[in-house]
């Protein structure tokens, strides 16, 4: 472990134990650095890495804080490495979906609320066989984020929009190279039992 990952392992300890909440802002690198055990340099490096993943928010003249630790701003930091592993890892990312969606279904059926429930069929509206292979996953990605977000589950839906994007242009370029996607996929939908 360097010395930097056990700067993170520290503040993260902080988060966990709640010494540190969201809002919150961090004592001034000095004082922190001595509590902590740790170089200022090494405190600085775990500061700037906490900061592009979103956990520290760094107010150049006001001092370091804790972000909102919301989900969607926390799997932002995941969508982006989605996005970097793209041409490597697009089939685990597949793999990653089929797993995912499942229970996403599930704790939705249990939980949808009736407008929910009128605002995923609605993403189904305008689409048949005629339907081109952009629009089909703009509308994929709609119903997708629907069922997510009827799940009620705040990081189940952020990890779903996280893990979207980074399968757009595999799912563009499927629907361009084989037969019979649209309808395909409007058979699926249509034996989940979410008809339009």
């Amino acid at each position: 472990m360097t010395v930097t990952d056990e700067a993170i392992d520290k503040i993260k300890g902080m988060l966990l134990r709640e010494e540190l909440k969201a809002g919150d802002r961090l004592l001034p690198e000095k004082e922190l650095a001595e509590r902590l055990e740790l170089s200022r340099n090494s405190l600085r490096e775990a500061v700037k890495a906490l900061e592009l993943i979103r956990v520290l928010d760094v107010r150049r003249g006001n001092g370091t804080y804790v972000t909102s630790l919301d989900a969607n701003l926390l799997n932002g930091a995941v969508a982006f490495i989605v996005e970097l592993q793209q041409d490597r890892s697009v089939l685990e990312l597949f793999e990653v979906r089929r797993i995912r969606e499942p229970a996403s279904g599930f704790m939705a059926a249990s939980r949808i609320l009736a407008e929910e429930l009128e605002s995923l069929r609605a993403t189904m509206e305008g689409i048949d066989e005629t339907t081109g292979i952009e629009d089909l996953v703009a509308h994929d990605l709609n119903f997708h984020r629907a069922i997510g977000q009827a799940a009620g589950n705040e990081y189940l839906g952020s990890l779903v929009e996280a893990l979207s994007g980074g399968t757009v242009r595999a799912r563009i370029w499927r629907g361009l190279t084989q037969d019979h996607v649209v309808a395909r996929t409007l058979l699926t939908v249509s034996i989940s039992g979410v008809e339009a």
